[in-house]
């Protein structure tokens, strides 16, 4: 991967909020969105979601996920050529007596402050989406098939794009 390469997937895991998630529950794919921030140590994104979202039965500890990032469609840009990240990767809800729950409750909170409300909901859980493999498509003949490394090496909060 060049660095241009890597500043484009930072800049579109780091620079977009929203993830198009698939899953399966109960025997069916189930698809949502959910705003998403980035683990710190870039290996997951965090996600909150509702008991009540259909989308919330595939969020289950091992379960398959997959998901798609872009970067905004406007008129003027052949659809096609959208910059995107595929993702996927294995669910992991959290529990507040797990250590890591607190870590990536800050970082989800950093994302959006405003979420400290529904945190506190009993019907919200924080889920991490770990990240085994992508593809990162930047165009026509433009794809790069990417490894959970390729996240992990991506700069860290102070350094982020």
């Amino acid at each position: 991967m060049t660095p241009e390469d890597s500043a484009r997937l930072g800049g579109l895991l780091l620079g977009q909020r929203l993830l198009s998630i698939g899953v399966v529950a109960d025997g069916q794919p189930i698809v949502g969105l959910l705003p998403y921030a980035v683990s710190d140590d870039r290996s997951a994104l965090l996600v909150q979601a509702s008991a009540l979202a259909r989308h919330s039965r595939g969020l289950v500890a091992g379960a398959p996920w997959s998901g798609v990032i872009h970067e905004p469609d406007s008129p003027g840009t052949d659809p096609l050529q959208v910059p995107r990240l595929q993702l996927e990767g294995v669910v992991d809800p959290l529990r507040g007596d797990r250590p890591e729950y607190q870590p990536c409750v800050r970082a989800f909170l950093r994302r959006f402050p405003q979420a400290a409300t529904t945190l506190q909901l009993p019907d919200f859980t924080l889920h991490r989406l770990e990240i085994h493999a992508g593809r990162m498509v930047l165009g026509f003949a433009r794809a790069l098939s990417l490894s959970a490394s390729h996240f992990r090496d991506l700069p860290h909060s102070e350094e982020a794009v």
